[in-house]
């Protein structure tokens, strides 16, 4: 079982607290950091965020969201053994040669450590801030991920597509895994048929027991559709951003099964008090669960609510100068 930390980058943590953070959680057992991504904050926004009841983002204009990339390179420098992911990257935004470049240079430097975590975007906002178009960047977000995979798989590829077309090219360095996982991101049909078709891992946007029991199955069931062994796609769970007696369920309900499946990651999304992720753990490990292994990955989101961010992340870590099951 593991600890991560997801939307690490955009907490409230800037500059030295981010790198001591991060170093912090090395120590006591964490096995990966998680950066979100939006480019920029639109003054005005009429698309609907699709992850609350009220359709408002959780954020405001002065949120600290840097570049995930070069967030995740440099806390790996002060972190090394941390894995570093991407929780969503916004693809169709992206230029896919010169993303291929900047995962596969990161992926190389950290000895293999990195894991891309992409969505389609909802902020039409920013597309058109971009000059993307917002139109058609389901498809054009599939072609990328088959462009990426072409780029990293050897030298004077060709591509030619309908977004994206070139002649013979060598890009290096090349990843240092022999396959970068790729996560889907999103709630939608589309992104279940997504996931299923091209992903490594699958991340619904949803902390609703119910609603993400749903979803699994879904992707189960688009996977064999696809030929597909089921197994072959992690599920990145989170449960409610409310309180802990819903995660610690949401645990149980996968240690019975009922979620299926033998790989989770389990998202404690804005744990918002000292020490939940440790009792939390600790509920596990009294499962002595057999079947799965969950990656627990935190968010801590007082940056939103007005409590001191770095506090609660220092007196946590700082109490925890060993990993649960040694205690």
């Amino acid at each position: 079982m593991k600890f991560g930390l997801a939307f690490a980058s955009s907490i409230g943590t800037e500059g030295n607290s981010a790198v001591e953070i991060c170093k912090l959680a090395e120590q006591v057992g964490f096995e990966s950091v998680w950066g979100g991504e939006h480019v920029i904050f639109p003054s005005s926004i009429e698309s609907k965020y699709p992850y609350t009841a009220d359709g408002k983002v959780p954020a405001t204009k002065d949120t600290w969201i840097p570049d995930p990339l070069i967030w995740l390179a440099y806390v790996s420098a002060a972190a090394p053994s941390l894995r570093l992911g991407t929780c969503i990257l916004i693809l169709p935004q992206r230029n896919p040669l010169i993303l291929a470049k900047e995962i596969a240079t990161l992926d190389h430097l950290t000895d293999g450590k990195v894991e891309l975590g992409i969505g389609v975007g909802w902020l039409k906002e920013e597309f058109e801030a971009l000059g993307v178009p917002w139109e058609r960047r389901g498809a054009r977000t599939d072609e990328y991920v088959e462009a990426l995979h072409a780029v990293w798989s050897g030298t004077d590829i060709e591509f030619h597509g309908e977004f994206v077309d070139f002649d013979p090219l060598t890009c290096t360095p090349r990843p240092k895994q022999e396959k970068i996982p790729i996560l889907v991101g999103g709630d939608t049909p589309a992104a279940i048929r997504r996931a299923a078709k091209l992903a490594d891992g699958y991340y619904p946007g949803t902390g609703d027991f119910a609603e993400l029991q749903k979803l699994i199955a879904d992707v189960r069931q688009a996977a064999e559709d696809n030929d597909r062994d089921p197994a072959e796609i992690e599920i990145n769970a989170h449960f409610s951003v409310f309180g802990e007696g819903d995660r610690i369920e949401g645990v149980e309900k996968m240690r019975e099964g009922e979620l299926g499946g033998s790989w989770f990651r389990l998202y404690l999304w804005r744990a918002e008090w000292n020490g939940t992720i440790e009792r939390i753990w600790r509920k596990v490990v009294e499962t002595k669960a057999k079947n799965f292994r969950p990656v627990f990955v935190a968010e801590n989101s007082t940056s939103f609510r007005g409590i001191p961010p770095n506090d609660s992340w220092y007196s946590f870590l700082n109490s925890s100068t060993t990993t649960p099951w040694e205690r």
